[in-house]
């Protein structure tokens, strides 16, 4: 076990990927059994995404899944990663969270994303307004959101009799708020507002650094957060062998060289579809091209390559995404971090 490790934090960010074979309902219990999993091992936090209409997740309702996963949990901070603000009414949003964090005092995370994680005509479901969805507003919601949550509207605002969840406090039953960002867009909401941030390196893996260092460098320490907390999330797949791990990895870079190629549609491949798959010159441009968005290898190997990018980004936490098509190999892979860089210590 290597000793160098103590300041690294590891959590995990759950998408709601349905396998090959599983239903709705077993997708969320397995989904339970890793919270639980990661609560034993020492994990700082489980996160549950916002997407809709897709072929392969069940990841709709985030706070719902927040609930069940606290209520059957003890210590591991419970979150969003995230709620899809322009989907959503930022009160509805602070009476969610201020309820759950009055059920798990301290428990609670709430990321917000500037997208709508879903196509256009999914948006205007949501939203039942086409000048909602044509429209861009996030600066005017969000400035709703941290508003409700601190109570500080100002008194000539048509907001401010409105009480969230009688309290009798001024501010409080508020959780700890992450801006998510996979560009320069939404950290400078983090740094300017004083919240913690989370960087996407799947998605723009040459930014990871720049702009995690940016967030730190600038950040302005603010009422909700009093110094800089930053995440950097990451696909990761792991496990005792580089060899092994490279075979737990099909699956996930065949998905994605898919997503790449324009097919949205396919279900999350299996380990045996991805080893007998011939890749065709697009796929496999595809893949090349998107090798820079996973870690893997054995745990030695995938160690080495996480203290290396949280000493760059001066991250505090590296956030897995679940993309395992195994469960066993999925709780295998989180017992070996656990270990490597001692979670429980």
């Amino acid at each position: 076990m290597s000793i160098n490790n103590k300041d690294i934090k590891l959590s995990i960010l759950d998408i709601g990927t349905r396998l090959q074979g599983n239903d709705p309902s077993q997708t969320l219990k397995d989904s339970t059994e890793r919270i639980q999993l990661a609560d034993e091992l020492g994990y700082t936090r489980y996160w549950f995404a916002e997407h809709h209409n897709t072929a392969n997740q069940v990841s709709t309702t985030p706070e719902l899944m927040i609930a069940h996963a606290a209520a059957n949990t003890k210590c591991i901070r419970v979150g969003a990663g995230g709620i899809m603000l322009p989907n959503h009414s930022p009160l509805k949003v602070v009476e969610n969270f201020s309820l759950l964090e009055a059920l798990h005092p301290a428990r609670i995370d709430l990321g917000i994303g500037r997208a709508t994680g879903t196509d256009n005509l999914t948006a205007y479901a949501l939203r039942r307004s086409r000048e909602a969805v044509s429209s861009y507003d996030f600066p005017e919601q969000f400035n709703e959101l941290l508003s409700f949550f601190q109570r500080n509207f100002s008194a000539d605002h048509p907001f401010s009799k409105i009480i969230p969840i009688p309290d009798g406090t001024d501010r409080s039953l508020i959780p700890d708020i992450y801006m998510l960002g996979s560009s320069t867009g939404g950290v400078k909401f983090a740094i300017n507002e004083g919240l913690g941030f989370v960087f996407a390196s799947h998605l723009a893996p040459h930014l990871a650094i720049p702009v995690l260092r940016a967030y730190r460098n600038n950040f302005k320490p603010s009422a909700l957060m009093s110094e800089p907390k930053s995440i950097l999330s990451t696909i990761l797949i792991t496990a005792e062998t580089d060899e092994e791990a490279n075979y737990l990895a099909g699956p996930v870079e065949l998905y994605w060289a898919r997503l790449h190629t324009g097919d949205i549609h396919s279900p999350f491949p299996s380990l045996e579809e991805a080893c007998k798959h011939v890749y065709s010159v697009n796929e496999n441009a595809a893949r090349v091209q998107n090798k820079d968005r996973f870690i893997i290898g054995s745990i030695q190997t995938v160690a080495k390559k996480i203290r290396h990018l949280a000493k760059e980004t001066m991250a505090d936490e590296v956030m897995i995404m679940e993309f395992y098509s195994d469960k066993a190999a999925s709780h295998k892979a989180y017992r070996l971090l656990a270990e490597e860089f001692n979670l429980k210590g």
